[in-house]
């Protein structure tokens, strides 16, 4: 039975440069970062706290990935199309304004919408995410979607 999520993928296209992103502007702490062998690092970072999921920060043109799938994920990646999650925060103007200040690229600042208060950012590899601060009491229907 399944009982978790523990890892997710954020596929990058230089591994230090981002596990400097995800520490140095974000805040995340280092899990692991260890040399398998000459064409494989593994990366995971996380929320401090939340020591039960992580990121592995993988490369777009890693082991087990024929050439032709790595090229057209390098430019996915490249281009900024992947969503690769949300993160929920408790004040999203404030978390906004503190990451801006850190040099984290938005493409959305905060808005309202019906879930609550969303800014969505990019990381150093094109990946957007969003921000999220939950709305007491959950989505509001009453709200038109938008």
């Amino acid at each position: 039975m399944i009982t978790n999520l523990a890892i997710a993928t954020v596929w990058t296209t230089d591994q230090v440069r981002s596990r400097d992103f995800f520490t140095e502007k974000l805040g995340f702490e280092i899990r692991d970062d260890i040399e398998l062998h000459e064409d494989m690092r593994w990366i995971t970072v996380g929320v401090p706290g939340q020591p039960d999921v992580m990121l592995a920060l993988m490369r777009t043109n890693g082991p087990g990935l024929d050439p032709e799938s790595a090229e057209a994920l390098t430019m996915l990646v490249n281009k900024g199309v992947l969503g690769a999650g949300a993160f929920h925060t408790d004040d999203c103007r404030a978390t906004y304004e503190k990451l801006r200040a850190n040099g984290v690229d938005f493409i959305q600042e905060p808005q309202e919408r019906p879930y609550g208060v969303e800014a969505i950012f990019r990381d150093d590899s094109g990946n957007w995410y969003s921000l999220t601060q939950t709305r007491e009491g959950g989505l509001d229907y009453s709200k038109p979607w938008s």
